[in-house]
């Protein structure tokens, strides 16, 4: 296989793992979850009302319980990215004469950088609204 066939595929069979992995554990946890049930009405057992509904309801798609505190640490993840990157670029920059490599890693540092700049300020102003609401 050529390189220039393989690596598409692998990027996107990379892309694609990490996208379809977490939708099939969290399938997974809920058939866990069903087939629990089903044995335990099987064989009589009464089941607790608050078993039930937390079995049922913890799979469920609920809102994180501090949508702040998440988007400040997915800012500040993003941030350190953008920093890696700045720093591998000025690293890799002494090994590339045409001084391309730089430049290279300057695209991503922004684009995360930009980001992360972004969940950060949401962040501050989810905090505010939460004490004006307070």
């Amino acid at each position: 296989m050529d390189a220039d066939v393989f690596v598409p595929f692998v990027f996107f069979g990379f892309l694609a793992a990490i996208i379809l992995v977490p939708i099939w554990l969290k399938e997974r946890t809920k058939q866990s979850a069903h087939n629990l049930i089903s044995q335990a009405l099987e064989k009589g057992q009464p089941l607790d009302p608050n078993l039930m509904r937390e079995l049922t309801q913890a799979s469920a798609n609920q809102p994180p319980p501090d949508k702040a505190r998440r988007s400040l640490g997915s800012g500040v993840v993003l941030l350190a990215l953008a920093g890696g990157f700045v720093a591998a670029g000025f690293a890799v920059d002494g090994f590339d004469p045409s001084g391309s490599a730089l430049r290279g890693m300057m695209v991503p540092a922004a684009i995360l950088g930009a980001l992360g700049l972004g969940f950060v300020l949401l962040a501050l102003v989810d905090f505010s609204t939460k004490k004006k609401d307070q």
